[in-house]
């Protein structure tokens, strides 16, 4: 991990945990209870912010948040106000500027912003002439500090409460372990005695991020894969760092969005962000120093509850409706063992929804999930010896290119090779793996190549895939033990579908 800049007045540096449990009015009692804080004096404060911006978000734009903030009661108040700046988006470690100044009132004052970067966003004045209000949050936040022997100190602040846009809510119920002294490796430490006895996930979302995602109706959104910008000019290291974090926020994020989403598509693109991350890891394991890798075996059981969940989102939602006339064909028998068998596919999908958010209250998985967000902030590249070829400062473009024509020369072996249905599985991963590398590595690969290949994945993948749904949906509606006539067709649709690929 990287020594932390000089602290000052104009940085924080901060990791946020979500907090997945389905009690948060018991947090409290729970965190002074576990041996970090058992015998540390806890603060509580009721805090209520307003979040400002103009009609344009032009703040929002610049990756920039400006609040005023009440500290106490309404009779007895406290006013603050804060400018934030910068952030990466990707991480749930945040380093960001920090200005916050006392304030006489509830309005915002220009006056104090002299002393900040303000200058720079808004030189003749305008853009704090059109601020208004845009979100607010209220929460109770009870704190921490704890000061470690080897110097840090780090504030654990537990908030809950909620974002509101108008009419609309969203809950608040998250940790803040913020740096005051030390390194970052500390907040880490700690958040890592606190996942032993209670479940936390990774947040990379602030406040003001989910407070305008509130406002646009975009809370708990599937994150589809947004791959970083490569350039040849980056080293190895920092190539592999900056696509695997984007890879494992999707997952993360979308976790966190399946704590109360209902949308299928969640699902899948947590699902996505993961396999993404273990793609990757392939890609550029040449050059990863792995052996600090945590395992993810506590992972296991999520994992596989997600797997179960999208097959049978896939099942209902893509694969059967289509079948539907064709199976019925105006027969009313068949008509009603087709909806029983519906209603018994959705039945199963929340069931199985409830069992990936139990899993999710494991504190074994937030530990796991922590553990790898570390190893990404620190992650390093090493020469494995003996490879001549595998060195730190290799250049970029021309490793890409070697990795993505490997990736291809072992797609067109497999099609080769293929026949039976377990070498048409290595087929459809190999064509997923060409895909996921090709987005990664985009920038750095010769246009015509790549989008050639690109296609040809694609295509493999999703012909392949659309046979193995089908099959999947007969296995899945046999286990529901429903009409023994619509499971034997589904087996022809398949059979048909696999001997037409």
């Amino acid at each position: 991990m990287k020594p932390a800049a000089p602290r000052n007045g104009a940085q924080e540096i901060e990791l946020k945990l979500a907090l997945p449990t389905s009690d948060p009015s018991s947090l409290a009692r729970q965190l002074a209870r576990t041996p970090l804080l058992a015998r540390r004096k806890a603060t509580q404060q009721n805090l209520h912010n307003v979040y400002y911006d103009t009609p344009e978000q032009l703040l929002r734009q610049q990756r920039v948040a400006l609040r005023i903030r009440r500290v106490g009661s309404e009779a007895q108040p406290q006013w603050l106000q804060t400018l934030k700046t910068g952030g990466r988006s990707d991480s749930a470690l945040a380093q960001r500027g920090e200005w916050e100044v006392p304030v006489p009132g509830a309005a915002l004052s220009r006056a104090a912003l002299k002393a900040t970067p303000w200058s720079g966003i808004d030189p003749d004045g305008h853009v704090f002439a059109a601020l208004a209000p845009c979100f607010e949050t209220r929460f109770a936040r009870t704190t921490w500090l704890v000061r470690r022997r080897d110097g840090s100190v780090v504030e654990v602040a537990l908030d809950i409460g909620q974002i509101a846009a108008g009419d609309k809510t969203t809950p608040i119920c998250e940790l803040e372990l913020e740096l005051l002294s030390g390194q970052p490796a500390a907040l880490f430490d700690i958040a890592r005695q606190i996942a032993q006895t209670l479940a936390v996930l990774p947040l990379t979302a602030s406040k003001s991020e989910r407070g305008y995602a509130l406002a646009q109706d975009g809370v708990d959104l599937a994150l589809r894969a947004q791959p970083p910008t490569l350039t040849p000019d980056m080293s190895l290291p920092e190539a592999a760092q900056r696509v695997l974090r984007e890879m494992f926020y999707q997952f993360t994020a979308n976790l966190n969005a399946l704590r109360s989403s209902e949308d299928a598509e969640v699902v899948h693109q947590a699902r996505v962000g993961w396999r993404r991350f273990k793609s990757a890891l392939r890609l550029f394991k040449p050059v990863l120093a792995l052996d600090a890798l945590p395992t993810w075996q506590a992972l296991q059981t999520l994992l596989s509850f997600l797997g179960e969940l999208r097959d049978l989102d896939v099942a209902r939602i893509d694969t059967l409706p289509p079948l539907a006339d064709d199976y019925m064909a105006g027969d009313a028998r068949r008509a009603a063992a087709w909806q029983a068998m519906t209603q018994a596919l959705l039945d199963a999908a929340s069931l199985q929804r409830k069992s990936v958010r139990y899993a999710l209250q494991e504190p074994a998985v937030g530990a796991v999930l922590l553990e790898i967000a570390q190893w990404l902030e620190g992650l390093s590249v090493l020469s494995r010896p003996g490879d001549a070829a595998v060195e730190r400062n290799v250049s970029l473009r021309p490793w890409a290119r070697r990795r993505i024509v490997r990736l291809h020369e072992q797609l067109k072996l497999a099609r080769k090779e293929a026949g039976s249905p377990e070498s048409l599985h290595r087929v459809r991963i190999l064509a997923k793996r060409l895909r996921y590398g090709i987005e990664a590595l985009l920038p750095l690969l010769p246009k015509r190549r790549k989008k050639r290949w690109y296609g040809q994945a694609t295509r493999l993948q999703s012909s392949l895939g659309a046979t193995r749904d089908v099959m999947q949906a007969g296995v899945l509606v046999a286990r529901l033990e429903a009409d023994r006539a619509l499971v034997e067709f589904l087996r022809g649709v398949a059979v048909g579908q696999a001997r037409q690929g």
